[in-house]
């Protein structure tokens, strides 16, 4: 059976102030190409249809436009919610598009029950284990700690529980959306850290053929039997040099696995440079990014006038300027911002009761600043999804 692989769509999302719409609808075509000329049989979308739990409206176009062409092409798809996604807003339908041969999995509770299709070998079961937020789903799963780990390793009990009462031979594919320890994050994923852990084990995924992760913007190779696809487009500037594509995946017939990437179309290339005004205004091996998107970063120790607009002159499709003078780290005047780069909450929080205390958390108080930002985090979760 030959899969085609993708996550991550974030229809509606825009990179910077650049409206992605068309070339998330260039990307559909694209993959409805890809599924017609490769003679591929099955579909798997690992989540983050939408970019948010109420998309717009030509959000919502775009993908119903997505549902009818592949419908058309008689290839079934297979796709779950993310965390970006509403879960009950995109299974509003899901048993009548069911029959359309798009198969939406959405909810908790169906993850021990899948889709099952076949080839010329015999059948191929196909489990959809959406997002699986922690505080929302711990009492589904009976787990007594609302963890990342503790849920899904419940959800893949369920998964090798019903693979266990199928005919010998019967191969099983995984969709899931999390976090995978060796897996590397960018900046546009939204942080689903629960008690200050935001990755679980690949071993979790243990007993199935084929695990086809969303969640990480980057495609990548956990192990042979566990990837991402990424995101197919850029939607941030840490993904510059990312190649944004789809996993191609083959399963024979005793559930081996060789896959290829399918590359995605590149609306326009992606270019961080960084300098002093003059030397990028300058140098000449800058021409290369002449028609990229770009991020600037001014090393200017005084800030220049109108640094924007002589950029543009040169960069017309500059998009984010960022100043960051080269000073000594131990410069009073080093940003804030740059003080705090790459902290997390946590870590804010703890120098922040250190700084006004005189000394840091004990371990009682770590717990309560991690369990108030855990509980800050659900909250916002059921909030979105409620609206």
């Amino acid at each position: 059976m030959r899969l085609l692989h993708t996550s991550d769509w974030h229809l509606g999302r825009a990179f910077h102030r650049v409206n992605m719409l068309g070339a998330q609808a260039e990307f559909i075509g694209h993959l409805v190409t890809t599924v017609r000329e490769h003679g591929v049989d099955a579909v798997v979308v690992s989540g983050d249809v939408y970019d948010r739990a109420v998309p717009p409206l030509a959000a919502v176009e775009l993908f119903d436009d997505a549902l009818h062409r592949l419908a058309d092409l008689g290839v079934p798809t297979v796709m779950i919610s993310g965390n970006h996604d509403s879960a009950r807003r995109l299974g509003v339908g899901a048993g009548l598009i069911d029959r359309a041969g798009i198969h939406l999995r959405t909810e908790a509770s169906a993850c021990g029950t899948p889709v099952v299709l076949q080839d010329d070998f015999g059948d191929v079961a196909f489990y959809g284990l959406p997002y699986l937020e922690p505080a929302l789903v711990k009492d589904e799963f009976g787990v007594d700690k609302a963890g990342h780990e503790a849920v899904l390793a419940a959800a893949t009990d369920r998964v090798r529980a019903d693979l266990a009462t199928r005919a010998r031979g019967t191969r099983s594919v995984v969709l899931a959306h999390a976090f995978v320890t060796g897996g590397e994050a960018s900046e546009s994923e939204r942080d689903i850290t629960v008690g200050g852990v935001a990755a679980v084990p690949a071993g979790v995924f243990e007993g199935a053929d084929y695990a086809a992760l969303g969640h990480l913007h980057g495609c990548q190779t956990i192990t042979e039997r566990v990837r991402y696809s990424g995101s197919p487009l850029p939607y941030s500037f840490s993904e510059a040099d990312h190649r944004k594509s789809m996993w191609l995946v083959d399963l024979d017939a005793d559930g081996a696995v060789t896959a290829e990437r399918v590359d995605c179309p590149v609306p326009r290339p992606l270019a961080r440079i960084r300098g002093t005004l003059e030397e990028l205004l300058a140098d000449p091996g800058l021409d290369r990014h002449g028609e990229a998107w770009v991020e600037a970063t001014l090393t200017d120790t005084v800030r220049p006038a109108d640094p924007m607009v002589r950029l543009t002159e040169r960069f017309p499709h500059t998009l984010s300027l960022v100043f960051d003078p080269e000073r000594a780290p131990d410069d009073p005047d080093v940003s804030y911002a740059r003080r705090l780069a790459g902290r997390s909450d946590q870590e804010i929080a703890e120098d922040f009761v250190a700084h006004v205390r005189g000394a840091g958390p004990d371990v009682h108080e770590q717990g309560v600043l991690r369990d108030a930002f855990d509980a800050g985090r659900a909250d916002e979760v059921v909030r979105e999804v409620a609206r």
